[in-house]
């Protein structure tokens, strides 16, 4: 494929052409680089890795040269809408704000078949995850890693009673880091302990052989005890036993990653509870990686709450480490994966983490008092607990008689666990005993290969049969999807238009689902508010309208309401008039113009009867990113300000210019005011020396232009507009050609 243009859509059609033919250009995982220089902008930097080539930076860069700096954490974004095309797009969106760790969530059924999937393209709760899927999400992210300027990670998840053939494809086909942790198949989806167990030996193998990062599931322990906060000894137990396991097993400690979690959140003292958990396990974890992921159990469905919890986490991060940072989103709570969520969230762990820059420069854990004493008791209750699993005859033992997720902390028990029987669970009785004779000439394979009887070289074994699907990719069969009806192709054909550029309308998960959100205030109580946002959805015409989220403002007097539902019409972008894009000078522009040429006064007021003051305040405040900011004086005069005085004030002054601002629009009087400001100028012979500019709610510019002014300004008109208006007609007034010129710029009294 050709490279991806910025203004341009990725061409999911496109990239799905010769799939069976695509290669991955790599397996490994790779870690962010440190940038050389520590300087952006004014700024000076402590730990920033290096720059991406194309990105959208935060959004109060603006102010600051539109840099986008980036911190040496990775970022994950997790994608699960069960759509893979649709993942692809947001993917994209996710590279451009930062993200290189894009982790494709593995639908929950899945754990329970035994074969690679192959078919079945749309999902529940996560992605099926297929060959075709994975190669097709792989190859996209070939093109976003060249276009954003940085190696992304593509993960998924090495789980069920398929562990070893996913791991296979997934080695086959360029995954760089997955999820592989027998205690969560066992815990969380009651797959045979043994089995789990003979088979993550086997998956691991082959995730050391790729260089794949591993990442473990021991946080779902908090995510679904009662008391998350109890479980805390636990946790380390459950983190402790899959990495030193993994490392048995041939993978690097570098690459064995803790998914570690923090176990509460506010209004619970979190910090104090969970900042001690960190520091414990870092001390007892510390030669493997961490990937900080952020509690879930306790979020609902609010953005704000969501974010809330996200931020406090990320400043444990950096109070002692993470070398990956995950992201977080409304999603748990309502079980929706919305595109505009996984971007918001890829964007406050880079906001966080950027703001909290160079922190630990500054402050140090205190070595002594309430931190080192709690993490010291934690690691003595971890150490505790392993003593007793030993007790219980080991690891399957100790699950079989409950031990894991058991709310009570440590050794408090409250009989709430989950317990599996060693003989029971998805997988029973198929682990059997290899024969004398067993050979498998394949690479990454655990255990012996017996090639030798065979006359193979046990160094490697696949050299037997002319290399592996490894070695040799012309081996691997590429199944296409199975249903010629329910397949990737269908939904294309059916959301053509909206990806031909023909039509759009709103989305938030998939291609055309016409899904939208109002956010309002209801002023009732919970329940009478959700029914009463129900019923104005449907009369402002939404399908379906859904309640997704409500928050208590106070029980009698309102509720905020998030309201969910599909608009039943699509927007013709072929006769759709778009205006073009208002052109703003930078702020070095106007710096340049205000400060390097003949300095510049304007008289400014609200004229007539009209007492309204906000609009002109916020035009030339500099607080409010006003006019002031760039240098210009302004002479304010008021409110109700007669037309005269705003003249002869401009004389008196030898001001340049005059904003009149008007809001009262009865009978036309804002029109006629401005009329009557350009006609006393030209009466006092000064109007060839003056630029006159009037702004309001009501204000048309291209109405208020033909008053004789130079230039209106409506709804919507900020400091910025006005500063580069004057600036260009100052430009125009000298004979040069003014900055960002427009044919329409140089004369608008000519419309």
């Amino acid at each position: 494929m050709e490279p991806l243009k910025k203004n341009k859509k990725l061409d999911v059609v496109e990239l799905l052409k010769d799939l069976d033919k695509y290669e991955p250009r790599r397996r490994e995982w790779v870690w962010r680089k440190r940038a050389e220089n520590q300087h952006m902008y004014q700024f000076d930097y402590h730990e920033l890795s290096e720059p991406l080539k194309q990105s959208v930076p935060l959004p109060p860069a603006k102010f600051l040269d539109n840099i986008d700096p980036q911190p040496m954490q990775t970022i994950t974004t997790e994608i699960a809408s069960g759509r893979f095309e649709d993942d692809i797009r947001r993917m994209r969106m996710a590279a451009w704000h930062g993200a290189d760790h894009l982790m494709v969530i593995r639908h929950m059924g899945q754990s329970h078949i035994d074969g690679l999937m192959e078919g079945t393209p749309q999902g529940i709760g996560g992605v099926p995850i297929t060959r075709k899927q994975v190669r097709a999400q792989r190859k996209a992210i070939d093109l976003i890693e060249d276009e954003v300027g940085r190696p992304i990670n593509y993960h998924s998840y090495i789980s069920g009673v398929a562990g070893p053939d996913i791991a296979v494809m997934f080695a086959e086909e360029g995954i760089n880091g997955a999820h592989q942790d027998p205690q969560y198949n066992v815990l969380y989806r009651d797959v045979n302990m043994v089995r789990s167990f003979v088979d993550a030996c086997e998956s691991k193998k082959i995730m050391a052989w790729s260089g794949m990062l591993q990442i473990d599931g021991a946080h779902n322990a908090n995510a679904t005890a009662r008391d998350a906060w109890k479980v805390m000894p636990e946790l380390i137990v459950q983190h402790a036993i899959n990495s030193y396991f993994s490392e048995r097993v041939g993978i690097k400690p570098e690459l064995i990653s803790l998914s570690t979690v923090p176990p509460s959140a506010t209004p619970a003292p979190c910090m104090y509870l969970d900042l001690p958990y960190a520091v414990a396990l870092r001390d007892f974890c510390g030669r493997y990686k961490m990937r900080a992921q952020m509690n879930t159990k306790y979020i609902q469905s609010s953005a704000r709450e969501a974010t809330v919890t996200h931020v406090m986490n990320m400043f444990i991060s950096k109070l002692t480490s993470a070398d990956i940072q995950s992201t977080i989103t409304p999603d748990e709570g309502r079980n929706v994966p919305w595109h505009i969520y996984n971007i918001e969230a890829t964007d406050t762990a880079k906001q966080t983490l950027i703001g909290l820059d160079g922190i630990m420069d500054m402050i140090e854990l205190k070595k002594d008092g309430p931190l080192r004493e709690n993490a010291r008791e934690l690691k003595e209750r971890a150490v505790l607990y392993v003593e007793e699993i030993l007790e219980a005859g080991g690891y399957f033992n100790a699950v079989q008689e409950g031990f894991f997720v058991d709310s009570g902390k440590y050794p408090e028990r409250n009989g709430d666990g989950i317990a599996r029987k060693i003989d029971g669970g998805f997988g029973a009785g198929f682990i059997f005993e290899r024969d004398e004779d067993y050979m498998a000439p394949v690479t990454a394979h655990y255990g012996y290969n017996n090639v030798e009887q065979y006359g193979g070289d046990p160094e490697n074994p696949s050299a037997l049969i002319g290399g592996c699907t490894f070695e040799d990719r012309s081996k691997i069969v590429f199944i296409d999807e199975l249903d010629p009806e329910d397949c990737v192709e269908k939904r294309l054909e059916k959301v053509a238009k909206y990806r031909t550029g023909d039509c759009i309308t709103p989305e938030v998960e998939w291609c055309g689902d016409r899904v939208i959100m109002l956010t309002m205030m209801m002023p009732a109580e919970k329940r009478v508010a959700e029914a009463a946002a129900v019923e104005l959805g449907k009369k402002l015409g939404l399908v379906d309208p859904e309640v997704i989220n409500a928050e208590v403002m106070q029980e009698a007097e309102g509720t905020r309401i998030e309201l969910k539902g599909k608009v039943d019409f699509d927007i013709d972008l072929t006769t759709l008039d778009v205006p073009p894009e208002p052109y703003v000078m930078s702020d070095k522009e106007l710096y340049e113009e205000f400060e390097g040429h003949e300095h510049m006064k304007v008289v400014c007021g609200t004229v007539g009867d009209d007492e309204h003051s906000v609009g002109m305040r916020e035009i030339i405040n500099i607080k409010h990113g006003g006019i002031e900011k760039w240098g210009i004086e302004c002479i304010y005069l008021g409110t109700s300000v007669p037309v005269e005085k705003i003249v002869d004030a401009c004389i008196e002054e030898n001001a340049q210019a005059i904003l009149a601002s008007t809001i009262i629009s009865h009978d036309n009087v804002h029109y006629k005011n401005m009329k009557r400001i350009n006609d006393l100028a030209i009466e006092k012979g000064i109007r060839d020396k003056i630029i006159i500019c009037a702004g309001g709610t009501q204000v048309i510019p291209e109405e208020a232009v033909k008053t004789g002014i130079d230039m209106g300004f409506g709804r919507n008109s900020h400091g910025i507009d006005v500063a580069t208006f004057l600036a260009q007609e100052r430009q125009r007034r000298r004979g040069e050609v003014p900055h960002g010129f427009r044919p329409e710029d140089l004369n608008p009294k000519e419309d």
